[in-house]
């Protein structure tokens, strides 16, 4: 059965061999290395403060990672009338897709942003076919603009 839990410093173990598979079975797929450098920024995130708006959540089964979901509380003045987020991220190891695990991921994002008074999450959706129709089943959520990358 899979459960949804906080990634929690104690578990950067499970969400290393978590990404060396993501890349073993998607080979070329991945932007960055999951390597020995990775494992330090990971574990500097959990005492770094600007990751203090940050909630990832892992699905595991049977003590392994096999999804992760990451988000970022955004606060800004706009309308200065509520905070929403951004899914910064989520995957699934490419041999428990389609057995509910993103959705399973996604469900319990929403309720734990919602918790934190969050009212919308905001994504920016891939172009590839799993992606594009993993977010066209999204319920309760609509598609708007594409997103614009810039560098600071």
């Amino acid at each position: 059965m899979v459960s949804v839990e906080e990634f929690t410093q104690d578990k950067i173990d499970g969400v290393m061999e978590f990404e060396r598979e993501l890349r073993r079975q998607e080979p070329g797929t991945f932007f960055m290395d999951a390597g020995e450098e990775y494992r330090k920024r990971l574990e500097k995130s959990f005492c770094d403060g600007r990751f203090a708006n940050s909630l990832s959540l892992l699905a595991c089964e049977d003590g392994r990672v096999i999804g992760r979901i990451d988000a970022s509380i955004i606060a800004a003045r706009s309308d200065a009338s509520c905070c929403c987020a951004y899914l910064d991220w989520i995957c699934v190891l490419k041999e428990e897709r389609h057995r509910q695990v993103a959705q399973l991921l996604l469900k319990e994002l929403r309720r734990a942003l919602k918790g934190r008074g969050m009212e919308t999450l905001i994504a920016i959706m891939a172009h590839n076919p799993e992606s594009v129709s993993f977010y066209r089943a999204v319920e309760n959520a609509s598609i708007h603009d594409e997103a614009v990358w810039m560098d600071l």
